[in-house]
């Protein structure tokens, strides 16, 4: 797209099925790379990517290109295919349904970034669903309880 200029900064939110704590912290390294390399073949911009066993949050600089919810079902599909394929789990790897999405200006990428590197200590306080409740809150989503990422 020829004199398209962009600059759209998006938080990615993605759960494990059953919020069950399948991610191996011992495998995340190369799951997130393969995280990346899948962002990066989509010509999207990986910025930062971390989570812990049940949920991950991704920031991207997305390419207008292609929308939002292409990318995360593509991200959720190859994920899922690759741990799969790795067999580093005795279950079978799912996502859950749906996604959050959180848009962030520039001046704001260095606190979401810290954010995302203090995720095991910060889901020490604060369960995963108080955060993303919090989360939507802040960001002054409409949503339904019953919508919610499904709990264990």
């Amino acid at each position: 797209m020829a004199n398209t200029y962009t600059q759209i900064y998006i938080q990615i939110v993605i759960v494990v099925k059953g919020r069950h704590c399948l991610i191996p912290d011992l495998k995340k390294e190369t799951f997130y790379k393969y995280i990346t390399g899948i962002i990066q073949n989509k010509k999207h911009k990986l910025i930062s990517i971390n989570g812990i066993s049940n949920h991950i949050h991704v920031l991207i600089g997305l390419n207008p290109s292609e929308s939002l919810s292409d990318l995360v079902k593509e991200v959720k599909r190859c994920s899922t295919n690759f741990i799969n394929e790795q067999k580093w789990l005795r279950v079978k790897f799912n996502w859950q349904e749906g996604f959050g999405a959180f848009s962030y200006s520039r001046s704001q990428l260095d606190r979401v970034i810290d954010y995302f590197r203090n995720q095991e200590l910060h889901h020490k306080r604060k369960s995963f669903r108080e955060e993303y409740i919090e989360m939507l809150k802040k960001f002054d989503v409409a949503y339904d309880e019953k919508y919610i990422f499904e709990d264990v």
